[in-house]
């Protein structure tokens, strides 16, 4: 198994917020906490560092990180911005990458996505997913640290979809429909 001081975890935190009316969406409170504090204390235990992609409140998204990073594209351009943004700082051989809304997050997410990426092989998958028996969530992600130089060239051509530039490189489904509550995202205001 790989030791949790060669991965990194990277919460993107950084979109504009349009469906919950502009707000801040990490910092949206649910059981008493922004949605943020819960995302990181799930993540926290299972990663050497904590990464915050975000684009506004960095004082406060601080709170819940060891380094707060903002998108060097302009306009909130989505999660691949987030992403590419936060690559020039990861140091280790593996990023897990999470949404800022998705507070139920599973005990055992960064084990489960990192055991297909384990293998030295040259046709091993540099990118996996959680699928939770009903639909990808692409943004519950394990990537290989090398692969996040194909991003920047990626974006330049004008490509934004997560799932395609997953498509692009070798990518894997991890099965987590034994759990798929733990994906359940907040984009409206209740």
């Amino acid at each position: 198994m790989v030791s949790k001081s060669n991965i990194t975890g990277l919460i993107l935190a950084g979109g504009a917020g349009r469906r919950v009316n502009g707000r801040d969406k990490g910092l949206v409170p649910w059981q008493g906490k922004p949605l943020i504090a819960h995302v990181q204390q799930c993540l926290n235990p299972q990663v050497a560092e904590i990464l915050i992609s975000c684009n506004r409140n960095h004082a406060r998204y601080q709170a819940y990180a060891d380094r707060t990073i903002a998108d060097t594209r302009r306009n909130f351009q989505g999660p691949l911005a987030g992403l590419e943004a936060a690559s020039a700082h990861v140091q280790t051989e593996f990023l897990v990458v999470v949404g800022c809304d998705m507070p139920g997050l599973p005990a055992d997410l960064v084990d489960r996505l990192i055991a297909p990426l384990w293998s030295k092989q040259v046709s091993s998958p540099e990118i996996s997913y959680a699928h939770d028996g009903i639909r990808a969530q692409y943004l519950c992600a394990a990537v290989r640290g090398k692969c996040l130089n194909s991003l920047t060239p990626y974006l330049d051509e004008g490509h934004r979809a997560v799932r395609d530039w997953f498509a692009s490189r070798r990518s894997i489904s991890v099965d987590f429909s034994d759990k798929p509550s733990s994906f359940t995202n907040f984009n409206t205001l209740a």
